[in-house]
């Protein structure tokens, strides 16, 4: 009879955070790593961490750059300060067809809703993403957190959609993965009452991992992210596509078909053909087995 294998939980030392290469100059957020942690976090605090279009341009490349980078296991999304996650898109850069940043496509008065490229992007991004949540998450704010991993809440977190309140609302992840978490019933009381939740209410309805008192916030999500790195990274990386698959329709089997050729291309099997084409010689798949 096999013995259980003994876990260690995560060491709860919080990191000496440096910034990441390519991350020196942002400006609406930073982008920190160490111990095989990356840090992102949205540095708009005198706005509640609100994002305008600039801000998710900053948030997809800090996202690129931590998939890029070989040596991160896990990625961080948090706010600045005690008092905001995230609390949704600027309303006061917000135009008739979106909302306005500092580029040329702004000065034509065309708006973005660049956030839904970034919710599809953590999304696929093949490392678990946590979200680390002290204040409010309302609103764009409470749908990024949504569509992370995991969410590790500090016993001040608030939760809730503004949408309806604000002449908007999220008819994609933002309505169907959160009905996915809590359930339709919750899930549209969310939305039609826009009604706010602390952070037991959210743990009880399944909408959060975990709750503790804010000041071990970042102890707690780090010992989370050390756990996790503890873990083979492609089972990570292939059982977070697997658990995408189903609410993303056909994107989602293509995100696990791709990280399936890649467990493919890594085989003695797969460098069997690629080597054969290159040596112009006839691959031998003979050797290997039929398996059942």
């Amino acid at each position: 009879m096999s013995k259980p294998i003994k876990r260690d939980f995560g060491d709860r030392t919080i990191p000496a955070w440096v910034t990441g290469r390519g991350g020196e100059s942002f400006t609406d957020i930073t982008y920190e790593v160490a111990d095989g942690i990356a840090k992102i976090t949205i540095n708009r605090p005198e706005v509640r961490n609100a994002f305008r279009p600039q801000t998710i341009i900053e948030l997809k490349s800090a996202f690129d750059l931590a998939r890029d980078n070989s040596e991160v296991g896990v990625i961080i999304l948090t706010g600045k300060g005690d008092e905001a996650f995230c609390s949704g898109g600027d309303i006061s850069v917000r135009g008739d067809d979106g909302y306005l940043g500092d580029d040329s496509l702004a000065q034509q008065g065309v708006g973005r809703l660049n956030v839904l490229d970034l919710q599809v992007q953590i999304r696929r991004t093949p490392k678990p993403v946590v979200a680390m949540i002290a204040g409010w998450a309302i609103g764009g704010g409470h749908v990024l957190h949504v569509v992370c991993d995991l969410s590790i809440a500090a016993d001040n977190a608030k939760f809730g959609q503004t949408g309806p309140m604000v002449g908007s609302f999220d008819g994609g992840y933002g309505s169907g993965l959160l009905a996915a978490s809590v359930g339709q019933k919750k899930a549209r009381e969310i939305w039609f009452m826009t009604r706010q939740y602390d952070a037991q209410e959210a743990l009880s309805m399944g909408l959060v991992n975990t709750v503790v008192p804010l000041k071990e916030l970042e102890a707690e999500t780090v010992s989370w992210c050390r756990e996790m790195l503890q873990n083979s990274p492609m089972a990570l990386r292939l059982i977070k596509a697997s658990m995408n698959a189903a609410d993303d329709g056909l994107a989602g089997v293509q995100q696990l078909a791709g990280d399936a050729t890649l467990l493919f291309y890594l085989s003695e099997e797969g460098r069997e053909g690629r080597d054969a084409y290159k040596e112009k010689r006839k691959p031998d798949f003979g050797k290997f087995p039929k398996r059942p």
